[in-house]
């Protein structure tokens, strides 16, 4: 049995419960003054305050003293303690990176100007097909244990950079190997429909296609998503959600209403790209077909609101990018204020968002978004864990739950929303051992 004392803690702070937090229920958090968590084999078995220590703590303790290496007691000196962070939004496995559109995006090209001309997505698609297993392991090895060191003990992880069967499967394998051989915790979402790849396209390298030609190919491709790959995710068992890039130029309404039936069909959870720049019926379609969550959202009307909070659907919104892309920023206050649940990640992915930082992400989510810092804790830990089919594992501090935990250099979550570019992460836990100090 390994066992761990968290004593001495400043300020405890967390959401409570199993669910997505929506509303008024967005804000609340439980707040404990000098508090301890103690925990077994990395699970939580007690939280006390008001400086009471576990009685099962006691022989830890004593161990601890004596030198056990199963038992360890670590003093947070009064800093605040939050449930590890959850980023339920990411494309982290790649090939290569995309620093040189820099200048492109500098005189004035777009991310649909970039994608047409035969970059942006399918830039990263060539040089994940040349990359092997072994090397996109280590490459994104690396970046959760960044993660690990800004606090982030769960990932969520898309595949997409692939576009064809033998790249798809190789990425969804590195992302199951990742959540075997890695500390955190990864979820697996397959996003074979993340464009157009160039084999089924009617034009050559460079050159733009009609609409007509780019509607035949997309058909085509989300035919043969369908048809092999979705039922090879399945069977192999790759991946827990099946994801789309419902958006102009990409994957319309009724292409993306097809895939996601399918997907849905084989027992997929759903998510969905919507509305990103433009509002195409993405959003509308998440609420109509269940979808645990809808991504990105910077553009959805008020259609997309009413279905999102009539299906229950989580919004993932992701204030980075828009923060980089020079876009708007989603509705989040509004989202709130409807009943929507609201959950904020990195989407770091190497053309659109190349940073990892959550800790960032906090900071957007209370400039832009208007969020509270209650509304934001919430926003990177229960909501995006429910997200992720994880909410009755991570997400909040309470008895019954995975000792994942972080310690901040910081008395109140108040601070962590106050402070940017700086990683306020002291101590970060996972299933109740050290990730990161």
């Amino acid at each position: 049995m390994y066992r761990l004392l968290i004593k001495n803690i400043g300020l405890l702070q967390t959401p409570v419960g199993s669910f997505s937090h929506k509303g008024e229920a967005q804000g609340e958090n439980l707040k404990l003054k000098d508090a301890c968590i103690y925990a077994e084999d990395g699970i939580i078995k007690e939280i006390t305050s008001d400086g009471k220590v576990p009685e099962a703590a006691g022989d830890a303790v004593r161990a601890a003293v004596a030198g056990d290496r199963t038992c360890q007691v670590i003093d947070a000196g009064g800093k605040l303690v939050t449930p590890g962070l959850v980023d339920g939004h990411t494309h982290m496995v790649f090939g290569g990176y995309r620093q040189h559109e820099i200048p492109m995006k500098l005189k004035g090209a777009t991310y649909l100007d970039i994608l047409r001309a035969g970059g942006g997505i399918l830039d990263t698609v060539r040089h994940t097909r040349e990359a092997d297993e072994d090397e996109l392991f280590e490459k994104t090895k690396g970046f959760l244990q960044e993660m690990g060191s800004l606090g982030v003990t769960t990932v969520e992880a898309k595949s997409g950079y692939g576009l064809d069967p033998e790249t798809e499967y190789k990425m969804l394998r590195v992302i199951k190997r990742l959540d075997a051989e890695c500390p955190q915790d990864v979820v697996s979402t397959f996003l074979g429909p993340h464009a157009v790849p160039p084999e089924f396209k009617e034009v050559g390298p460079g050159e733009l296609e009609t609409p007509e030609q780019h509607k035949r190919a997309a058909d085509k491709f989300i035919d043969f998503v369908c048809e092999e790959m979705l039922p090879y995710v399945k069977e192999h068992d790759l991946a827990d959600y099946a994801d789309i890039f419902t958006e102009d130029s990409v994957f319309n309404y009724d292409q993306s209403r097809k895939y996601l039936e399918r997907a849905k069909e084989l027992g997929f959870g759903l998510k969905v790209h919507a509305d990103e720049i433009a509002a195409i019926g993405g959003s509308r379609l998440a609420g109509e077909l269940g979808a645990v969550s809808s991504e990105h959202l910077i553009s959805i009307d008020q259609e997309g609101l009413e279905s999102m909070a009539k299906g229950g659907v989580t919004a993932m919104c992701l204030p980075a990018t828009s923060f980089y892309l020079e876009a708007g920023f989603a509705p989040a206050r509004k989202m709130i204020e409807m009943g929507i649940p609201v959950a904020c990640a990195t989407d770091f992915n190497p053309g659109s968002c190349p940073s990892l930082n959550l800790q960032f992400v906090m900071n957007l989510a209370c400039l832009k978004y208007k969020l509270l810092p209650e509304e934001v804790l919430t926003a990177v830990t229960i909501n995006p864990a429910c997200a992720i089919g994880l909410g009755d594992k991570v997400g909040t501090l309470e008895a019954g739950k995975q000792a994942d935990i972080c310690i901040w250099n910081a008395p109140d979550v108040e601070m962590l929303c106050y402070r940017f570019c700086s990683n306020q992460a002291d101590t970060v836990i996972k299933k109740g051992k050290v990730l990161h100090e």
